[in-house]
């Protein structure tokens, strides 16, 4: 395992003090997956809590998850898709560490620990990965696989990344970063019925992308993926490569558009008009697994004193009212 951040030339805001005994929160996104949380839920390690965010299930899901888990917390996500119910599981965590857990058995809960453990140790962000030493996957075709390979390497080059595996949903973070993704607000409702932009698959992506174009410490935590226990997954690996395949370029654009809104409000040339600056942006910054702990990639520290919050001045490259065309199938 390696950790790692880009410079970003971002202000992600100081760090508070962390806790080496962390509460642990496992949002669980689910939408009739009754038959395979009756046999994950009792899999789930000891942790503060459990929140199910369910999508208007109509199998039982919720009578399953608070008959096998009775203290587990329950959130009915308030528009549609993946990316809002985890949204809601965000909003809804009291824990310091949130780890993102699908409900169709892919994901071994026994990896927790290990998600825990590296964030511990000194990472913002540990980012699941199928394909490093003791790292797999049972469920992966050689075409997904390809598939991947090529979202993978296109986000490493527009972003300055390392990443090995983009498209894999087994991750976990500090709580304190959800400001930071910035993701779409869970509490405005589905006014029209089109799916917003962040609500669906594209979630993942889009976290990925924002975690690395915050220059937030990420630790790649190697995972081996199960089989689906029941069910057909709404995984289409055309339609929704490409669908990550566009997010890649909206998030690139949208940390452009940021970037250079904090150079002029900075009074700095922007790194488009500075090419040492352009060069900066886009090298990664090494710390070594066992010093991760004492290493703190305090972007203050690296900047004038006069910075500014661009949290408070963002400049979004995506209206809030673009919404993604309707896909058919998909579901939380």
């Amino acid at each position: 395992m390696s950790t790692w951040s880009i410079q970003s030339g971002f202000d992600a805001g100081e760090r508070p003090s962390r806790s080496r005994t962390p509460r642990v929160t496992v949002v669980v996104p689910a939408r009739n997956e009754a038959k395979n949380l009756e046999v994950v839920l009792p899999e789930l390690p000891e942790v503060h809590e459990v929140i199910l965010v369910d999508g208007n299930s109509t199998d039982g899901t919720i009578e399953t998850a608070r008959r096998v888990m009775p203290g587990i917390t329950v959130v009915q996500q308030t528009r549609r898709g993946k990316g809002n119910a985890l949204a809601c599981g965000f909003m809804a965590a009291t824990g310091d560490i949130v780890v993102m857990f699908d409900a169709d058995g892919s994901a071994d809960p026994a990896e927790i620990s290990r998600y825990v453990a590296v964030l511990v140790e000194g990472a913002d962000f540990a980012k699941g990965t199928r394909f490093v030493a003791q790292g797999g996957s049972e469920d992966i075709t050689p075409f997904r696989k390809l598939g991947n390979w090529f979202l993978n390497t296109t986000t490493n080059v527009l972003f300055g990344t390392r990443y090995t595996d983009l498209c894999y949903g087994y991750n976990a973070f500090w709580r304190d970063i959800v400001g930071v993704l910035d993701l779409r607000d869970p509490s405005i409702p589905d006014t029209d019925g089109a799916k917003q932009w962040g609500d669906g698959f594209e979630i993942e992506t889009i976290i990925n992308c924002r975690v690395a174009a915050a220059g937030l410490r990420i630790t790649e935590v190697p995972s081996v993926e199960r089989l689906r226990i029941f069910g057909e997954s709404n995984l289409n690996a055309i339609r929704d490569g490409f669908r990550v395949l566009r997010t890649i370029f909206v998030e690139r654009s949208r940390m452009k558009a940021n970037r250079k809104a904090l150079a002029e409000l900075e009074g700095i040339p922007s790194a488009e008009q500075t090419p040492a600056i352009a060069a900066a942006t886009a090298v990664v910054v090494d710390v070594p697994q066992q010093r991760a702990a004492e290493v703190v990639v305090d972007l203050r520290e690296q900047r004038d004193a006069q910075v500014v919050d661009i949290r408070e001045h963002r400049v979004e490259a995506v209206p809030a009212s673009q919404t993604l065309p309707e896909v058919a199938g998909e579901t939380a």
